[in-house]
């Protein structure tokens, strides 16, 4: 049966504790002595839990029943009274208990009497805290309601990036952008201009071949930065055109060889009597035709090809280091190559060590045999 039902009128002398007008009337004096364990009270709102032992029915009686259909002022009931039959009224059994247990009770008074709990339990103003650690929200403040205004400002001010961050991320990101500016310069130095300078060379060859074979002659004097010849290194798997002049610009970056045809470096051609042929390319970068021609033995093959002759050269000597400034490595007889006498000579000249251009490295050749071109390669191509 699901109706409500009176409570038993032996309990009381004659007046009930709570009337149908929803007023309060105090307890009479019971007919006999209370049972031994607390049993519960059935009330128009349901079966509710006992009081525990040794509480005051008569202050929690005498208080008017609220009524829910009305907006009036309420006498606030006590509150471990309220608080632990609202607990009760909550959970069954052990669960209601440890529910009852884990109620705050609420503070009374109105907003000045809160604003004082709320400090002396270190809220809004209260104890001390550090300005940069972010305020932790009240454990008891519900996720899903919005955050009040002064919340929301000092949330908005603890994300907000401190004078310090932004320096250092704004020197992080130059950082970064300057070595991914190196790393582009570096490739483009040490890989691009090798791809560039292989096809203008390649093209610069295939040109030459081309004319001779047409039947296009050179004339004696060639301008800066013309081709006129091919220069082939068998053992270095090199061949390279020649070009008159060392412009960096017109002739070495370009992948090609220079000849030192211009004052005060001007040297022999190759089919001067006697002379010295001083040629010029890079090391490193630009298509670095004498790349390894610090690997060059004595005996090892250089060949020059004209439109008409191959001019056969064999590695006699070599100068590892000397300065920039000794130019007497291309006289007509160089000091320090072992030539004795006047000749027919090569010079070989490129920066040391690889990758700078603090020094130079010499390379030293005798002319030993000039083959026409009609009687086909030199021995020292066909191997």
């Amino acid at each position: 049966m699901t109706a409500l039902r009176p409570e038993r009128e032996d309990l009381y002398d004659g007046e009930r504790p709570y009337e149908s007008s929803g007023g309060a009337r105090p307890y009479g004096g019971r007919r006999q002595d209370p049972p031994t364990a607390p049993m519960p009270r059935l009330t128009e709102e349901g079966l509710t839990a006992p009081p525990p032992p040794g509480e005051d029915l008569t202050a929690a009686a005498a208080l008017p029943r609220a009524d829910e259909e009305t907006m009036a002022l309420r006498i606030p009931r006590p509150t471990g009274y309220g608080a632990q039959s609202e607990a009760a009224r909550a959970g069954t059994g052990a669960a209601g208990a440890s529910s009852a247990a884990s109620v705050t009770p609420v503070a009374p008074g109105g907003r000045a009497a809160r604003r004082r709990a709320a400090k002396r339990r270190g809220g809004r103003h209260g104890g001390v805290r550090d300005a940069r650690e972010p305020a932790a929200p009240p454990a008891d403040r519900d996720p899903q309601r919005p955050l009040s205004r002064v919340e929301a400002r000092r949330q908005a001010r603890l994300r907000k990036p401190s004078p310090a961050t932004v320096a250092s991320r704004a020197i992080g990101e130059v950082f970064i952008t300057t070595g991914v500016l190196m790393l582009l310069f570096v490739t483009y130095q040490l890989w691009w201009t090798n791809v560039r300078a292989h096809a203008q060379a390649g093209s610069e060859t295939h040109q030459l071949q081309d004319d001779w074979a047409n039947g296009k002659r050179n004339p004696g004097v060639f301008e800066p930065g013309q081709g006129f010849a091919i220069l082939h290194i068998p053992k270095l798997d090199v061949v390279a055109p020649i070009a008159e002049g060392v412009s960096n610009k017109r002739v070495l970056d370009k992948g090609m060889v220079g000849h030192y045809g211009e004052a005060p470096l001007k040297t022999a051609m190759p089919d001067a009597r006697t002379g010295n042929f001083g040629l010029a390319a890079h090391r490193n970068t630009h298509g670095e035709p004498f790349r390894y021609i610090n690997r060059l033995k004595a005996g090892d093959a250089v060949v020059v090809e004209t439109q008409d002759t191959y001019f056969v050269y064999k590695v006699t000597s070599m100068l590892p280091v000397t300065p920039p400034s000794n130019t007497s490595v291309l006289n007509p007889v160089p000091p320090g190559s072992g030539f004795t006498g006047p000749g027919r000579y090569i010079t070989l000249t490129t920066c040391t060590p690889e990758f700078t251009s603090k020094y130079r490295l010499i390379v030293w050749g005798k002319m030993v045999q000039e083959r026409p071109r009609s009687k086909g390669k030199p021995d020292a191509l066909i191997e």
